[in-house]
């Protein structure tokens, strides 16, 4: 089975893609979904956090408080480091058990759609990387329009993220997405094409 990630900054439509890959009925293990399960009550990961920092980040229901976290690590690296080396092995783990599944029962290829898949270096880990772009002045008008905040604070969080000629250098695909959903439908069943092929040489 060929194992592709894909990946794209923030509010390039990667998850539009993931989801029109997903109607072509193509697996796709999504690190987002994961990375919630690794925070569940219960869990190793949450009760890892939860030491660290204290309760001020656990929920009245004893589900993870996201907002109380975003704001300890969205300004501190070390904090932020910390969080990712107590999750990221969790969620990697179960991302290759799900390629796996999805490889023993005979798949062609398997998309593993990891938003900071540059950033935290895992681009080694795929045959093919397909890379979701479009230029900062759109990320930072669907980001305003999509969260209400400030063109400064949108700027401000794409600018945190891989650059895109980090991300670019690391593609093997690319989709340019500043077209209509159709013309996306299309170029997303054209390497739906490409891909299947490339997976059954």
């Amino acid at each position: 089975m060929l194992n592709i990630g894909l990946t794209g900054g923030i509010a390039s439509g990667k998850s539009t893609v993931a989801e029109l890959f997903a109607e072509l009925k193509v697996p796709v293990v999504d690190s987002d979904e994961l990375a919630r399960k690794v925070v569940e009550p219960g869990t190793p990961g949450l009760q890892a956090l939860q030491q660290h920092f204290g309760d001020s980040i656990i929920a009245e229901d004893g589900s993870l408080n996201r907002s109380s976290l975003r704001e300890i690590v969205f300004n501190n690296d070390d904090e932020r480091q910390f969080v990712e080396q107590t999750l990221h092995p969790q969620i990697r783990k179960l991302s290759d058990e799900l390629g796996q599944q999805y490889a023993d029962a005979g798949h062609a290829y398997c998309l593993f759609d990891i938003p900071l898949l540059v950033e935290t270096g895992q681009q080694h880990r795929f045959e093919r990387v397909l890379v979701v772009d479009v230029s900062e002045k759109i990320q930072v008008t669907r980001v305003v329009a999509r969260d209400n905040i400030s063109e400064e604070q949108a700027m401000k969080i794409v600018q945190s993220q891989a650059s895109r000629i980090e991300r670019l250098d690391a593609a093997t695909d690319m989709i340019f997405n500043n077209m209509m959903l159709d013309a996306l439908a299309e170029e997303v069943h054209w390497l739906h094409q490409k891909f299947t092929k490339m997976a059954t040489r």
